[in-house]
């Protein structure tokens, strides 16, 4: 397979500046009429916007050569194997795996010791996070292997979540959505849903688009409800609750 690394590169890089102009625009504004930092503050704030262009550049170009590619070539071989049931076991464990490396659940983690002064730690959060995201890709192959509609899925999750809230304290509320949105990040998105989309498109009876896509809105779910859990485990053994 001959892969040209930086073949459409100059639209990757079109787009993105695209993408960045905006903020660079809004922040110009705020500059001269709000904020009105000094010379050198202005100075960093450029060069985080240079280094982030060419951050997005490079990782956005990386998914299109080596990310979905791998992803897809992956899910295809998994689904040609005979055994289609170790799916649901490997989906897991891609899943606990992939959070490890995800960029804002490490961001957010740290936030959350940080702020409950290690009441909720670190290690916690990302094995809560880990097994909500290994579950979910779980729940996705298992879709994939029977066809079932990604209604069966979301409307009982979201109705148990909204059950959850009710017996949850406020801190472990804003946490679990907002671990919804964390670890729908890039090596979910990239990676994962290629594996599924790969795994979809060789198994008899499948649609890519209908059962191959909708991994992200469980992974979307699943740590909303895993941490839940976790801050109903805390209230019940006595833990500070707000």
């Amino acid at each position: 397979m001959n892969i040209q690394i930086f073949e459409g590169f100059q639209t990757v890089m079109l787009e993105v500046s695209i993408a960045l102009l905006p903020l660079l625009v809004f922040f110009a504004a705020f500059q001269i009429f709000l904020l009105k930092l000094p010379k050198q503050r202005v100075l960093q704030v450029g060069l985080g916007f240079i280094l982030t262009f060419f951050g997005l550049s490079f990782f956005i170009q990386g998914v299109h050569v080596g990310f979905m590619p791998i992803g897809t070539m992956i899910g295809e071989r998994l689904g040609s194997r005979d055994y289609k049931w170790v799916l649901i076991p490997i989906g897991f464990v891609l899943g606990f795996s992939a959070t490890f490396a995800e960029p804002a659940v490490s961001i957010m983690i740290d936030e959350v010791d940080q702020e409950t002064g290690g009441y909720i730690s670190r290690k916690m959060m990302l094995y809560t996070l880990s097994m909500g995201v290994g579950i979910s890709i779980a729940l996705s192959m298992l879709r994939i292997l029977t066809g079932w509609s990604l209604w069966y899925f979301i409307i009982p999750g979201y109705l148990l979540a909204f059950i959850l809230v009710f017996f949850s304290t406020q801190t472990f509320i804003g946490i679990a959505f907002d671990s919804g949105g964390v670890a729908t990040g890039p090596m979910t998105v990239t990676f994962l849903v290629a594996v599924s989309v790969g795994i979809s498109s060789v198994i008899k009876g499948s649609n890519p688009l209908t059962d191959g896509f909708g991994m992200i809105a469980l992974v979307a779910l699943t740590p909303i409800i895993a941490v839940l859990i976790l801050g109903i485990i805390f209230t019940k053994k006595g833990g500070k609750t707000k």
